[in-house]
């Protein structure tokens, strides 16, 4: 029986050591080497999508810098430090939101307290997240920190977008890759939330609440709470479909069956009754580019880096060997670059994309063959 709580699931189900951060195996085991070996970097640059365990992964590493049971290892979670890192109550951990303390002033005013010894524990953590979010000015300021920085501190830069962090602050910084959350590891975690918390859910919801989080395991925490707080105990894929406000996948591969097939009247269909049924045709134009994605993959001979289901690729290997590769790589780009609006208009890009797509199809076909002479012998005289 499903008892709701006062706390979100993604606080609650917060890693609290290496081993359980979620689909990120290369950084978490680089990390436990390093602190095995107590080869602990002053800087650290934690970087990737949103809801993928960066910000987990700084407090943990925190907590094992600090460990008085471990320190060598993953955190022990019961000694006064881990608890209070844990707690949130550590004095000498400190967590900076850049998006909202992004001005010079409080990056000198960060500067100055780094000098000062911890008060307790053996290191102190900075946990700078959104880093990319600082100003100019506050970024050249903290590279000043990073080029000499005090022994007793550990900087743990987070970030979404690395690619706006100044290159000399990349440089002094131990730079980890979190990737986006496969959605069998996705699946796995929340069949274990929901096998705890006594939420009975199918499969396939579950793999639908994955899609829907795109590789962010915090937002899939957030759906599934949302769906336990609305429906109760017992969740089914109608409901996910009705609260999400999502079609599923099978109208996605509808539409590509068509695109294939050349069907255009059937194509406007689906995409019509998408609209009309209330689902977002956002969401929907997402699963589209991502079959025609893995359409096109099939089709160059490979299904590495596919992330669909045994059976789906079955039946896209079939599409695939229907279609032409300039037919699917003449889908992938005219529906690959689409925006959907919001307006009374939303389904006209999908429906100019089938039509374009269409069209030059038949008039590849129609394109006559150059017809070349062949070349006469020359005669022997």
């Amino acid at each position: 029986m499903y008892k709701m709580t006062s706390q979100v699931f993604y606080r609650k189900w917060r890693p609290q050591i290496l081993a359980e951060v979620v689909g990120q195996a290369q950084v978490t085991q680089t990390l436990l080497n390093a602190l095995g070996k107590e080869r602990i970097s002053h800087a650290y640059l934690f970087c990737g999508p949103r809801g993928t365990g960066k910000t987990s992964t700084g407090r943990i590493l925190a907590k094992a810098v600090n460990c008085l049971t471990n320190g060598r290892g993953e955190p022990c979670n019961s000694c006064p430090m881990c608890q209070a890192t844990t707690d949130g109550r550590a004095l000498d951990v400190i967590e900076v939101d850049a998006a909202s303390n992004r001005g010079i002033d409080e990056i000198r005013d960060l500067r100055e307290k780094v000098n000062y010894a911890p008060n307790q524990a053996r290191f102190k953590v900075y946990i700078i997240d959104e880093v990319h979010m600082l100003t100019k000015e506050a970024s050249n300021a903290l590279l000043k920190t990073l080029e000499e920085p005090p022994p007793h501190v550990i900087f743990i830069l987070a970030t979404t977008e690395a690619h706006k962090i100044l290159p000399t602050i990349l440089s002094r910084c131990q730079r980890f890759d979190f990737r986006r959350i496969s959605r069998t590891d996705v699946v796995e975690k929340l069949s274990q939330i929901c096998k705890i918390e006594g939420i009975h859910i199918e499969t396939g919801a579950l793999m639908l609440i994955a899609r829907a989080s795109t590789g962010s395991l915090r937002d899939a925490e957030n759906i599934l709470q949302q769906l336990a707080t609305y429906y109760g105990a017992e969740v089914s894929l109608q409901q996910v479909q009705a609260l999400l406000g999502i079609a599923g996948d099978w109208r996605a591969k509808e539409l590509v069956k068509h695109i294939v097939n050349n069907d255009i009247s059937a194509g406007v269909a689906t995409i019509n009754n998408v609209n009309s049924d209330g689902l977002d045709l956002s969401h929907f134009h997402r699963e589209l580019v991502e079959y025609l994605r893995a359409l096109l993959l099939l089709k160059t001979g490979t299904d590495e880096g596919i992330d669909f289901t045994h059976d789906d690729i079955s039946e896209l290997k079939d599409l695939a060997a229907k279609a032409s590769l300039p037919q699917i790589l003449k889908a992938v780009k005219l529906f690959g670059r689409l925006e959907i609006g919001l307006d009374n208009y939303s389904t006209l890009p999908l429906e100019l994309a089938l039509v374009d797509c269409a069209m030059t199809i038949e008039e590849d076909k129609k394109e006559p063959v150059p017809h070349v002479e062949p070349e006469k012998s020359p005669r022997v005289m």
